[in-house]
């Protein structure tokens, strides 16, 4: 007798890696094909041409989810047109980008990676130029909660990431559904590697264990953030470490207490970006242990650079711009759209 259910329980994550957005401008006339890609990425950066005429802008675009990061290829090779492009004013998304320039040949080797680049979608940037393609690394903001704005890679790890980059991009047709956890564990590990801390090293023999701790504490943190009990007394006897060790480890954040407190800054921030929400600014502060509403605000405010109110406005905002978005979003509606990637591992909100 023959049994299909085990093969198809078999089966289950061994499908080819596909990637979540694969769009391109050949569906617009010519003369409206830059038009078409600047509007792909137009709740990110604001990009310009530095020469005003154009016949066609061939280009395609590609992202692949890969857990809470994403990877996005840019090829637009061949149109010579030298550009511009800057955050946002008013930025929807906060996520970390690490990208690579890259020139191509007609067959799509690289023959060349330029200048490796990194920044905050939240914070000023502006660049120019003409490149044939882009490959970028796509972080939540939460990636690298010690660093507000700036990610201090260190000089001589850069080659390696670009290396990186490339490689992951080169290996996607040979991957499955079911890598995916081991490759978004495997990128993290690496770029934190590479990552420079902004207080002194810990000691190098410590590293791992330390390592091991901080991420146990952070599940622990993560599931009991609404007790207000938490506490670093409480950590240390489920981690079961010292007092000194546990501060230790939490210094490159800027100490315990205030890693628990922006967890629940960050708790409060996502249900107020959630345009489903309509709870008082003030009870949602007092769930997450902030009894007092003008020293929220205050926190708040320092934390983010806006205030609980202006954070539900651009929640709001972000709704209504993934719900008309002309791309789609991640529910069926239409193609998929980077927008609805990034939302889906978006410090505000969480879907």
């Amino acid at each position: 007798m023959q049994h299909s259910a085990p093969v198809a329980e078999d089966n289950v994550g061994q499908a080819p890696l596909k990637c979540v957005v694969d769009i391109d401008t050949s569906t617009a006339p010519p003369a409206e094909q830059f038009d078409l890609y600047r509007s792909w990425n137009a709740s990110l950066v604001d990009i310009t041409l530095l020469r005003d005429k154009y016949d066609a802008f061939p280009a395609r675009q590609r992202v692949w989810r890969l857990g809470p990061l994403a990877l996005l290829s840019l090829d637009y090779r061949g149109n010579g047109y030298r550009r511009r492009w800057s955050n946002r004013k008013d930025p929807v998304f906060d996520h970390w980008i690490m990208s690579v320039p890259l020139k191509l040949l007609p067959d799509g080797r690289t023959t060349d990676l330029g200048q490796f680049h990194w920044h905050s979608l939240a914070a000023p940037y502006d660049a120019e130029g003409e490149d044939d393609g882009t490959l970028a690394l796509i972080l939540p903001r939460d990636f690298a909660f010690s660093q507000r704005f700036d990610l201090a890679v260190r000089p001589e790890m850069a080659p390696m990431i670009i290396d990186y980059i490339q490689l992951l991009h080169q290996s996607l047709p040979q991957r499955t559904e079911r890598n995916v956890e081991h490759i978004a564990t495997a990128t993290t590990s690496l770029l934190m590697a590479c990552i420079a801390p902004s207080r002194d090293h810990l000691v190098e023999a410590d590293e791992p264990v330390n390592a091991v701790i901080m991420a146990r504490a952070k599940r622990i943190i993560s599931a009991q953030l609404a007790d207000r009990d938490l506490s670093p007394e409480k950590l240390c006897r489920d981690l079961n470490v010292s007092r000194s060790r546990l501060y230790r480890i939490f210094e490159p954040c800027g100490g315990i207490f205030n890693f628990i407190r922006r967890q629940r800054l960050l708790r409060t921030r996502d249900i107020l970006a959630d345009n489903r929400e309509r709870r008082s600014i003030s009870l949602i502060a007092e769930e997450w242990g902030f009894m007092d509403p003008s020293t929220y605000s205050r926190t708040f405010r320092r934390e983010f650079g806006v205030t609980p109110k202006e954070a539900r406005e651009v929640g709001r905002r972000l709704g209504l711009e993934l719900s008309s978005f002309s791309g789609g979003d991640m529910n069926g509606n239409g193609p998929p759209s980077l927008n609805a990637v990034l939302a889906n591992h978006c410090v505000m909100p969480h879907a």
